[in-house]
């Protein structure tokens, strides 16, 4: 074998290990992604998780809002790149505890019973103005001693919470807005933030406010940090605090 055909040998070689290093150089990287993943929704391969929605008013059937379905969209999104699998049930039929498995809880407290247990349980320091009669503070949030009122179209909240009641128990992620457009935004926030959410809270609680700007013009794209409110919402209000934000 002459120099110039070891050389050539020797060239390929080199290149076969340096691919093979990169290749497996990006494998762990990705793997390593994608755990961190799995461990902040509690998603490991081939789990179950719950998606859970409110049921139509005008009738028995399973059915949920334009919005909600987008938001369902982009949740199933995050549950298939964990490799786990979801089911869709009516709040009214998911009569389980929590822990277990992940679950994904959409919708106010007035149309889903399944939020409005969570908000009690989980946040007692959240109060949602349930009131079906018009007025300015239907729909509004109390949390500790603030208000947030709802201007349709203008500026609309939603509450984006990850809890968990112990080491190893699945979260509860909630998404509770004063309007359905709202749950699309914090589904979409968390889509796009997980990343930034975990490095920053870990696999831990938190719970965050997030107003929706202007979504009759930018629909549920816009959406600013308030606040992160997780001690004043997982502090119960006083016993003589009202349910109604305006009190």
């Amino acid at each position: 074998m002459n120099d110039d055909v070891r050389n050539i040998v020797l060239g390929l070689v080199a290149t076969g290990i340096s691919a093979s290093l990169g290749w497996l150089a990006r494998t762990y990287l990705w793997r390593r992604k994608l755990r961190r993943k799995q461990a902040f929704f509690g998603l490991p391969d081939n789990s179950e998780s719950l998606l859970v929605v409110n049921r139509d008013a005008g009738g028995p059937e399973l059915t949920v809002t334009r919005n909600d379905v987008f938001a369902l969209l982009e949740l199933s999104a995050l549950i298939k790149d964990c490799h786990a699998n979801a089911r869709v049930v009516a709040h009214d039929g998911a009569q389980q505890g929590f822990g277990e498995r992940t679950e994904f809880c959409l919708g106010g407290p007035a149309s889903n019973r399944r939020m409005a247990a969570h908000l009690a349980s989980l946040v007692p320091g959240v109060r949602v103005n349930t009131d079906g009669e018009p007025g300015p503070d239907r729909g509004a949030f109390r949390i500790g001693g603030e208000n947030y009122r709802l201007e349709k179209g203008r500026s609309e909240y939603v509450l984006l919470a990850r809890l968990t009641m112990g080491r190893d128990a699945r979260p509860v992620f909630l998404f509770c807005g004063q309007r359905a457009i709202t749950n699309q935004a914090a589904t979409r926030y968390l889509a796009r933030h997980h990343e930034r959410l975990h490095r920053k809270y870990g696999t831990g609680s938190f719970v965050l406010l997030l107003k929706v700007v202007n979504s009759q013009a930018y629909g549920p794209d816009v959406v600013e940090l308030v606040a992160d409110v997780t001690r004043a919402a997982r502090t119960p209000l006083p016993e003589t605090a009202s349910a109604d934000p305006a009190a």
